[in-house]
């Protein structure tokens, strides 16, 4: 069970995912190699031996960065599991990046405080349904 983050090319006008013009056509994010340049600018730690499907493991949060098999990236999808800074993290990488990210749990642009109240959520979720040792 995770929390997800899709991150791609979005229109930097929209207010909102419904403010996405049906014909938008998205642009890559770029080459794999750039992007996981990228993350590691944030997070140097983050494991990437596969190179399509990286891992940041921290005290507090891992993230699993799935890219796909193609050299040229459409989208990156985020899969958070734990707790901690995680949405400070995501937030530093946005900004890294110069993206914007999809919250799939909220449904909506991810935003430092409407997502740290989705992630809030999430966890809670989570906790009434994950047995615990």
């Amino acid at each position: 069970m995770s929390w997800d983050i899709s991150i791609m090319d979005l229109p930097t006008d929209a207010s909102s995912v419904a403010d996405i013009p049906d014909d938008f056509q998205p642009q890559p994010l770029g080459d794999r190699s750039e992007l996981i340049a990228a993350v590691r600018d944030v997070a140097p730690s983050a494991d990437f031996s596969d190179p399509s499907w990286g891992e940041l493991a921290t005290p507090d949060f891992v993230i699993e960065f799935n890219m796909g098999s193609e050299e040229v990236v459409d989208s990156m999808m985020l899969h958070v599991r734990g707790g901690g800074l995680v949405v400070d993290f995501i937030d530093a990488l946005l900004t890294r990046l110069g993206r914007r990210a999809i919250d799939c749990s909220a449904g909506e642009f991810f935003t430092s405080e409407a997502s740290g109240t989705s992630f809030r959520a999430w966890q809670a979720y989570r906790d009434s349904v994950v047995e615990r040792p």
